[in-house]
């Protein structure tokens, strides 16, 4: 089985070495960009299999972010998890509608995470 590559778009330090020391341990490839605007660079550089993607980042928000990947056609495809601490009555649904596969809030559950990641991608 071939290595999963997962990009997180996270602009804090603490929560993408958080985020990047689990999906490391369950073997996943990952890599990184601290703003929506590194992040589809990179998305279109390396092609995840994966974006987690925070919601709230400066340069560029996860919304505006999720909405380019997904109206890329080399980029449509990629499955992203949006991150976020929006957690009020129709955050969800704002998130989905803007391309995202599944959403996460934040803390992040370090033992859901892999689940979710696993539920998309396999």
């Amino acid at each position: 089985m071939d290595r999963k590559r997962i990009l997180i778009v996270e602009d804090n330090d603490k929560n993408r070495l958080l985020v990047r020391d689990v999906l490391s341990y369950y073997g996943y490839e990952v890599i990184e960009a601290r703003d929506g605007e590194k992040g589809l660079r990179m998305a279109k550089e390396h092609i995840p299999d994966l974006i987690l993607m925070d919601m709230q980042m400066p340069v560029m928000d996860g919304f505006d972010a999720i909405r380019m990947l997904k109206n890329d056609p080399d980029t449509k495809h990629i499955k992203i998890i949006a991150v976020t601490s929006f957690a009020m009555k129709g955050d969800k649904e704002k998130i989905i509608q803007a391309g995202a596969d599944d959403y996460i809030a934040k803390p992040v559950d370090t033992r859901e995470l892999p689940r979710i990641i696993q539920g998309l991608l396999f």
